[in-house]
């Protein structure tokens, strides 16, 4: 690097830390750290200003599935920016792109879904839900169903409804939450959480704690339940085969709306376009957001099965809800480019048949080292749990210094990986080829390896 970029990247940096407040993060320990700036990608890499490639086994945020550097998608774009950039779906109108988008997007969802509300990300898609639900039971004659059921250690946005949601301590305790008429019921993690109980038993007890949270609260009091498919943020945690089946039986029998958020598991993350179709339910909503576009431009939205739909549009009237960017354009615009490319390449079967197997198989032969507990894998979206002793499933005392300590390895070595406490997240792009698998595989062994000599002393 010549010492004017070499200048260049460090004055970008001093304005990061000047002046950008960064999500989720401890500012003053990353101002000085200094950050990593990302200036370009190409199909399953990411290159950062310093000229250092990186595979992104992570997909930006769990959303890049059509991988980077997609000209189609710019070029439709642009089209759309200089056919018309922006207009609103208020006050009776519409855009092209918008209804096509809706329409394309229930081609896939399954006979039930027939509409799309759209939001600007998946944070916005869960608050619209959680309107959407309530209004729907005070329409039905039922307006004490407001309560809604989620997950600890589930999640589903950072707004004050999706945090809410969403089952983790750490984002309640900071803005006094969760907000009132939100429960949370355990989550279904077998490997840490199951005790001497197998798989199936675990995730029967895990589901009729649904039922036991409704007899508690009133089934007349109940609004809905909401999980994500496959656990995403809160560690890859696939449930027992048990678990969702008798999810959807206890939400039929007890009259209360069951909700798929499909944010990060929507559009051929699994293996099929959403998540709840792996696990062979139908849900009553649905929010999605990031694989929608790939990532490309910000856009969300709420799937309405017809049970709600249908109420929404014949008796609810107006539905006072909504944001300026509800249907953006140019972001619809890029959306359908990305649906069409999923669709012509085929990557939704590419995950299910071929490089979904692939991966599997590439992570499963880690489970030779001795710091591996387990390997979980549905489509191109796993976990490696980390453990200090497999054979009685005993977990390391520090979880965080066993996930950094692997996650910061493979950075050094040009992969990027997520590490929820003591698990290691993959979600790489969808167009991820079989050599790319290797690369990644390759590079976590190592630094399993690595991270097992660190732990064990």
């Amino acid at each position: 690097m010549s010492n004017s970029s070499a200048a260049a990247a460090s004055n970008l940096g001093a304005l990061d830390a000047a002046h950008h407040l960064h999500p989720f993060s401890d500012m003053k320990k990353l101002n000085a750290a200094g950050t990593r700036i990302i200036e370009r990608g190409e199909g399953s890499y990411i290159f950062d200003n310093h000229g250092k490639r990186y595979l992104d086994g992570f997909a930006g945020l769990w959303c890049v599935n059509i991988g980077y550097g997609r000209k189609e998608i710019a070029d439709a774009v642009l089209r759309q920016m200089n056919e018309l950039p922006y207009y609103n779906t208020f006050f009776g109108t519409t855009t092209p792109p918008a209804v096509l988008l809706a329409q394309k997007i229930t081609s896939h969802a399954g006979p039930n879904i027939n509409r799309v509300f759209f939001t600007g990300s998946g944070s916005e898609a869960n608050d619209t839900w959680f309107r959407m639900a309530r209004v729907y039971w005070g329409a039905m004659g039922k307006p004490t169903k407001k309560a809604i059921i989620a997950r600890k250690n589930g999640y589903h946005g950072s707004t004050v409804a999706g945090a809410s949601l969403g089952g983790m301590k750490w984002m309640h305790e900071q803005g006094d939450l969760p907000i009132a008429g939100v429960h949370h019921i355990d989550q279904p993690f077998w490997y840490g959480e199951g005790g001497d109980l197998s798989s199936d038993e675990f995730g029967l007890k895990m589901a009729r704690q649904l039922e036991e949270k409704i007899d508690e609260l009133g089934e007349d009091n109940v609004a809905a339940f909401v999980a994500e498919p496959i656990q995403g943020a809160g560690g890859v945690i696939v449930p027992p085969a048990t678990y969702w089946p008798e999810i959807a039986r206890i939400c039929k029998a007890r009259n209360i709306l069951l909700v798929c958020d499909e944010v990060i598991c929507g559009f051929g993350r699994t293996g099929h376009w959403f998540g709840h179709q792996h696990f062979g339910v139908e849900p009553d909503l649905a929010p999605i957001a990031k694989g929608l576009s790939s990532g490309y431009l910000p856009i969300g939205g709420v799937m309405v099965s017809d049970r709600v739909g249908n109420v929404l549009v014949e008796e609810v009237g107006d539905f006072n809800h909504g944001f300026t960017y509800s249907g953006h354009p140019v972001c619809a615009a890029a959306a359908l480019e990305n649906l069409r490319i999923i669709e012509d390449e085929k990557l939704v079967e590419r995950v299910h048949d071929d490089i979904g197997p692939y991966l599997a198989a590439g992570l499963k032969s880690l489970e030779d080292l001795p710091i591996v507990g387990e390997v979980q894998q549905v489509g191109l979206m796993a976990a490696v749990q980390l453990a200090e002793d497999k054979a009685t499933r005993k977990r390391f005392e520090d979880k965080e210094k066993a996930g950094v300590t692997v996650r910061n390895h493979c950075l050094e070595n040009g992969l990027v990986l997520r590490a929820t406490g003591d698990r290691m997240l993959f979600s790489p792009p969808l167009v991820i080829t079989h050599a790319e698998v290797d690369e990644m595989v390759d590079i976590t062994r190592k630094g399993l390896e690595h991270a097992w000599k660190v732990m064990a002393g």
